[in-house]
């Protein structure tokens, strides 16, 4: 839902608790009209505070982290350096690309093989569940957050193309379709539909879906090491015109290590520019 045009999301923890997963928690597109010099709607419709003058993405800042490359990002892959190249079409690739631009297809799509990691859940249901690949890649990332301390929760994983379709319609109905678009993913958009993105929580629902999780611990630490699972920021700071989607330091993207560690050395933040796709910042 969208800050300061829907209800707070505390609203929605029965449904979480319930399984619905993020049925109220849909993706806000951005509104550069409605922007100000203090916050912006982020893609679950929460503010995002706006930095006075623009920002670059960072490569992770600890000390473990890849060096940057002193060579310009590329927007693509470069031959020979990783082992396996995925369909960006196919929901059931690792890299696939759905954006406001790109669909799944099919638009009702559902993962074949829908698990529940073995990790610290803040949900049940289908909001609990994540594609085998992605869930045995998380279990590995909560393990070793756990090993430095760092405690995280799965607080929404998979959301299928009926939640999504609900909560849209309920835009719709109240609002019409343009102002539901800047409130709700349209069903078919969602990462969250192919079972390879999920949100985390920090176990004690400090900031939970609020721009302040950024500054959680465990939104610190994924930010640092989540490529060396496997997992991108999907939608980092600054980067909404190419992403649609203001800055969410809860939602982590399975990609493989080998082209997540390539986008952290590169400096490269997003998948759109990763993979030489267009920007997709609002719906064509």
């Amino acid at each position: 839902m969208c800050y300061n045009r829907a209800p707070s999301r505390r609203s929605f923890a029965t449904l979480l608790a319930a399984g619905a997963g993020m049925t109220a928690l849909a993706a806000c597109t951005p509104d550069n009209r409605l922007a100000s010099p203090t916050a912006a709607p982020s893609a679950s419709g929460l503010p995002t505070p706006t930095p006075t003058m623009a920002t670059t993405t960072a490569v992770p800042s600890a000390a473990s982290d890849p060096p940057p490359s002193s060579a310009p990002p590329s927007k693509a892959p470069p031959s020979g350096v990783l082992s396996q190249q995925f369909s960006l079409s196919d929901p059931t690739s690792r890299w696939v690309i759905v954006n406001k631009h790109r669909p799944l297809t099919p638009l009702e799509f559902v993962p074949p093989d829908l698990v529940q990691p073995r990790v610290q859940l803040a949900v049940s249901g289908e909001a609990s569940m994540l594609n085998s690949t992605t869930a045995g890649a998380a279990e590995k990332l909560f393990a070793a957050a756990a090993s430095a301390g760092v405690t995280m929760t799965l607080a929404s994983g998979y959301r299928s193309f009926q939640t999504q379709t609900a909560t849209y319609n309920g835009y719709v109905d109240t609002r019409g379709q343009a102002s539901a678009d800047t409130a709700s993913a349209r069903p078919g958009f969602s990462e969250h539909q192919t079972g390879w993105a999920f949100d985390i929580g920090d176990g004690g629902g400090a900031c939970s879906f609020e721009p302040c999780f950024a500054d959680q611990p465990a939104a610190v630490w994924a930010k640092a090491n989540a490529y060396k699972y496997g997992f991108v920021v999907r939608y980092p700071w600054m980067l909404n015109e190419i992403t649609g989607y203001y800055y969410e330091p809860w939602h982590l993207r399975y990609i493989g290590v080998e082209a997540a560690t390539d986008m952290a050395k590169r400096g490269i933040g997003t998948l759109e520019e990763y993979f030489g796709l267009e920007a997709a910042p609002g719906y064509p």
